[in-house]
């Protein structure tokens, strides 16, 4: 049997978690892996049982929606090498990042500038 009191679900929880223990046994699974199963299974779409500090269900749609794409940017920043901060910094960036980058401004003379002199010509760049 799982783990943990089941008081904080809500009524609808529990009758989909019957539901679906009931089609587990129906397909030959044991009984307490059914029930393990289809609490699993009621977890994962309803995020649990009634927590104290939400489960994120008060968010509107499109926040979570520009929430989701915030943090796939972040994460694609991550991979490239810069900063997860929402605002990258150049500053902060590496030698090779800013080069990349200015590489793909076509700025002239980017193979000589310092650091700093990248920074400066990314800036007016824009």
């Amino acid at each position: 049997m799982p783990r943990g009191s089941k008081d904080k679900y809500t009524a609808e929880q529990k009758r989909k978690a019957e539901h679906i223990e009931a089609s587990y046994e129906k397909k030959g699974l044991s009984e307490d892996k059914a029930e393990a199963r289809a609490w699993a299974t009621v977890n994962k779409q309803s995020g649990g049982g009634e927590r104290s500090g939400g489960s994120g269900k008060t968010k509107p749609a499109a926040e979570k929606k520009t929430d989701r794409k915030e943090s796939a940017r972040r994460a694609a920043k991550t991979r490239e090498g810069q900063p997860r901060t929402s605002k990258a910094s150049r500053a902060t960036q590496t030698v090779d990042n800013l080069m990349k980058e200015a590489r793909a401004k076509n700025i002239p003379g980017r193979s000589k500038m310092r650091k700093q002199e990248l920074v400066e010509a990314l800036r007016k760049v824009g």
